[in-house]
């Protein structure tokens, strides 16, 4: 199972970025979905995930009302819609597949990760 980010980039306290996680290799819809990142100097954290059937996302608290994960199996796509972003939300951000995960936020959950695209919130 591959993954591949993109929709990283250099962004004003208070605007949005989307990103997307391109999964292949294996049956798309039966995988679960999370979104890591790392912030400079500190460890990767979890973000937000999508359980394999879609149906349910759970989110970081300090992110809650301000991002969104959804998932296109037609694109073989998640996506995660960043809103009022902050300077602290500034971090290398990675997606991590599980086979029919429910969208756990241990990151020893995921045996399939992508290698991350850069998002920095300049204040």
């Amino acid at each position: 199972v591959q993954l591949v980010e993109s929709g990283g980039g250099l962004v004003q306290t208070g605007g949005s970025l989307r990103l997307s996680c391109v999964v292949s290799g294996d049956t798309f819809s039966d995988y679960a979905v999370a979104w890591f990142r790392q912030p400079p100097g500190k460890d990767r954290e979890w973000v937000a995930a999508i359980n394999w059937q879609g149906d349910s996302q759970y989110y970081k608290d300090s992110v809650k009302g301000r991002f969104s994960c959804s998932r296109d199996n037609a694109q073989n796509t998640v996506f995660l819609q960043m809103n009022r972003l902050k300077p602290e939300d500034t971090g290398l951000y990675d997606c991590a597949a599980q086979y029919r995960g429910g969208g756990s936020s241990s990151l020893g959950s995921y045996s399939h990760w992508g290698q991350g695209t850069q998002v920095t919130v300049s204040s």
